[in-house]
């Protein structure tokens, strides 16, 4: 029987929800591989499966390490148990990949950060605490790989997986005046309408790592999150999370079961499922077009959760202090690779401290105190 190379696409989520279905086929097989379509990132320094990842663009990928084995696309949307809502996305995976009948319980997926993740992220969180005078920081996910700006004013998502705009504005500005709020998105979006004179600050990470951000939330205190990756990260730390689903179901594609997480499911009642990579369905699509607006009661039960698991806040007494450096030698010298992956990224610094440039360190803490403490 030939080899298997397993071909795994999609974002960030799905790659980490594989994790535990390949550590299950690794119990029992040795002489495979996993090509990922959508990038690495995630099985970096797994101590498994860190070796048998190959990126799609590997050079000699298809004559080294494919020609000889049967190529397998396991695709979990289109599991029967999945689409029935009998199982989890991982769950998915583990049946495909490992060519089971039923679900199984699985562990949590391993995601393996280097101390150099560890710090960063442990410095973001501190950056944002002494900025904020706040000891305890909540890092919000608001929005899915699906959504999109449309003009300056609007921002969407089609699939009905994000907050809508109003709502994730509304919960913010309600939690910033007790919490540290760390907005994890790659879109800006207004709070109020002049940010620069708020009283109650948020920080916006200008992060392009997706492992840095994992460090984040590693370091952070807890997760508000929709149906996207930052809930599966914080499920692999062992983090607290409260996730918000709307036209998915909570039992395909987050963990409502477990102890750590709270999942409020906005759609409940009122979504159809559609059925994604397998069929397009846009009257389903149509008819979930607002499984994700909130009732002015929905919006205080996520904001309940988050306070619930979060604790009373309290007043940041570290002695973090921001670097007093010039970074701009980074850029005059594109060339420079060392001194560009030691720079730490960026604060947008308009929304959270007009004095700050990058990132600092922790005056009395070293980097054995950071590791011991995350763990």
């Amino acid at each position: 029987m030939r080899s298997k190379a397993f071909f795994i696409n999609g974002g960030a989520g799905r790659v980490i929800c594989s994790i535990p279905a390949f550590e299950k086929y690794a119990e029992t097989h040795d002489d495979f591989i996993i090509v990922c379509e959508g990038g690495t990132d995630f099985f970096k320094g797994h101590p498994t499966l860190s070796t048998k990842v190959f990126d799609n663009w590997h050079k000699g990928l298809f004559e080294n390490e494919i020609k000889h084995r049967d190529c397998v696309s396991p695709e979990p949307y289109r599991c029967w148990h999945y689409y029935n809502q009998e199982c989890s996305l991982a769950q998915a995976f583990d049946i495909l990949i490992n060519e089971l009948d039923e679900p199984r319980e699985l562990p949590k997926p391993t995601v393996v950060l280097n101390k150099a993740e560890v710090v960063q992220g442990f410095n973001i969180v501190e950056e944002v605490k002494a900025g904020t005078g706040k000891d305890k920081v909540l890092v919000v996910q608001p929005f899915g790989r699906s959504v999109e700006q449309v003009g300056q004013d609007f921002i969407i998502d089609t699939s009905s997986r994000s907050f809508s705009l109003n709502n994730i504005v509304n919960i913010i500005n309600e939690l910033k005046k007790e919490y540290a709020v760390i907005i994890m998105s790659e879109i800006h979006f207004p709070l109020e309408e002049n940010e620069d004179k708020a009283r109650y600050k948020v920080a916006r990470p200008q992060i392009n790592d997706m492992r840095i951000w994992a460090g984040v939330i590693n370091a952070a205190d807890h997760l508000l999150g929709c149906d996207s990756m930052g809930q599966h990260i914080a499920r692999a730390f062992d983090k607290t999370a409260t996730v918000v689903t709307g036209s998915t179901f909570p039992v395909n594609i987050s963990y409502p079961d477990h102890k750590d997480f709270d999942v409020i499911d906005i759609g409940e009642g009122r979504r159809v499922y559609s059925p994604i990579r397998i069929a397009i369905d846009e009257v389903k699509d149509r008819l979930n077009d607002e499984a994700m607006e909130m009732s002015k009661d929905q919006i205080n039960s996520i904001i309940k959760s988050v306070k619930n698991r979060m604790g009373k806040s309290t007043a940041y007494t570290g002695n973090y202090t921001a670097p007093q450096q010039d970074y701009s030698s980074c850029s005059a010298s594109p060339g420079n690779t060392q001194q560009q992956m030691n720079k730490l990224p960026q604060m947008d610094t308009t929304k959270f401290d007009p004095t700050s440039k990058g990132f600092g360190k922790p005056t009395k803490t070293n980097t054995v105190d950071i590791l011991q403490k995350l763990k």
